[in-house]
């Protein structure tokens, strides 16, 4: 076999959302753009700001030596301080550019941070449903996957996590607003988490990193604003990007921090810069960095992905299924009416509609919608959602 076999057991699993997205394509040549309803991917497609395109325009028309060229492993000390200040000011502990480690977007975090702390067979806590990648980036740095489980309400199951925490556990990852739940963790949940992983390491001897994976942060509606767990938990690492909040997906532009009130931030931020330069990513790119420092202020429209959720949220309860309305992000999860989760999926399809299933986030009975979508589309769509409700509820 020409690959490693590894890597081919990987692909054979590999993600469900972009098999979708793909199907998507080879339908929309089949039937036209506009017969097909397409849910699969968690593409932004709301615009990116106006300050930030003046901005960007402005940095990529400057000449001169070594704009494009390598800085430090770490990132631009300006970017990383004026972060840091953000930081700061948001959550009140003594940030520094020292704290800060700019990266290939969230994604490329979690791979620094993962091959920075873990050794062999170190055991990593995800809580299904998760954002199905979390699996590959923890085998990559050879660590073990575990399980824990959600309340109904798709919330962490504390009494369940508790449970899973072992002598080898050396990472806990959460993701809130919640990919692909959509729901977002209060302060309240937050601050029980921090004092569950605090009696924990206390027990065990060791620090135990909360891995807060936070790209959705500042898509949340109603109102709300996240909290962090940098207020509950001493041993929280962020990892975010700006692939959501200014619809940069493409740009791979993101950052990692440590908490300063974490014991040895030093030398773990030396071995991420070392992990960042030999994970191949070298340095996040050069022009977004300049230009995020000058618009950590702006978002895209909120008010978009809101009243999209508000129609999908509408439609489906009309319809009669059994959903959560989601609080953040923009995907929403409601339940499948048969227990076989893909069966649903590929009866979604018979009528041109595209949905992941509930397995693909390791949470069978489950589907997935992202409405990072045209409104038309989810008009459309209902529908077919609301015919595929009736069928599968009369063939009970």
């Amino acid at each position: 076999m020409p690959i490693a076999k590894s890597t081919a057991e990987a692909m054979s699993r590999s993600s469900w959302i972009r098999k979708m997205f793909e199907t998507g394509i080879v339908l929309k040549k089949q039937y036209g753009d506009d017969k097909v309803f397409d849910f699969s991917l968690g593409n932004p497609d709301v615009a990116t700001p106006f300050e930030f395109d003046r901005v960007l325009v402005a940095e990529a028309s400057k000449t001169g030596p070594f704009l494009h060229g390598y800085m430090q492993n770490q990132g631009y000390a300006e970017t990383r301080a004026t972060i840091a200040e953000h930081l700061q000011n948001e959550i009140g502990l003594p940030f520094t550019a020292d704290h800060i480690l700019m990266t290939c977007g969230a994604a490329g975090a979690i791979n620094v941070i993962l091959k920075t702390i873990l050794e062999p067979q170190d055991e990593v806590i995800v809580i299904a449903p998760f954002f199905t990648e979390y699996d590959f980036y923890i085998e990559n740095h050879r660590g073990t996957m575990v399980i824990a489980a959600t309340t109904p309400d798709l919330l962490p199951d504390l009494e369940d996590l508790a449970t899973k925490i072992t002598s080898r556990t050396k990472v806990v990852i959460i993701n809130t607003p919640n990919n692909p739940t959509g729901r977002v963790y209060d302060r309240a949940l937050l601050s029980e988490l921090g004092r569950l992983l605090t009696q924990k390491c206390n027990a065990i001897g060791h620090p135990i990193y909360l891995i807060s994976d936070e790209p959705y942060k500042r898509i949340v509606y109603d109102g709300r604003v996240c909290a962090s767990p940098f207020q509950f938990y001493r041993h929280t690492v962020l990892t975010t990007s700006f692939s959501k909040d200014l619809s940069l997906a493409g740009e791979r532009i993101g950052y990692l921090a440590l908490s300063p009130l974490i014991e040895d931030w030093e030398l773990i931020m030396r071995a991420a810069i070392f992990s960042n330069r030999v994970l191949g990513f070298i340095n996040a790119p050069a022009l977004m960095q300049r230009v995020i420092r000058q618009v950590l202020d702006l978002q895209v429209d909120v008010q978009q992905y809101q009243r999209r959720r508000d129609m999908i949220y509408a439609g489906l309860v009309e319809c009669g299924y059994e959903v959560i309305k989601p609080e953040g992000a923009f995907y929403i999860f409601p339940k499948s009416p048969i227990a076989d989760d893909v069966a649903f999926i590929e009866k979604l399809q018979q009528q041109l509609i595209l949905a992941t299933p509930g397995i693909a986030f390791y949470k069978p009975g489950y589907f997935r919608i992202s409405y990072a979508v045209p409104e038309r589309v989810i008009e459309g769509a209902l529908p077919g959602l609301r015919a595929v409700l009736e069928q599968c509820t009369q063939n009970k």
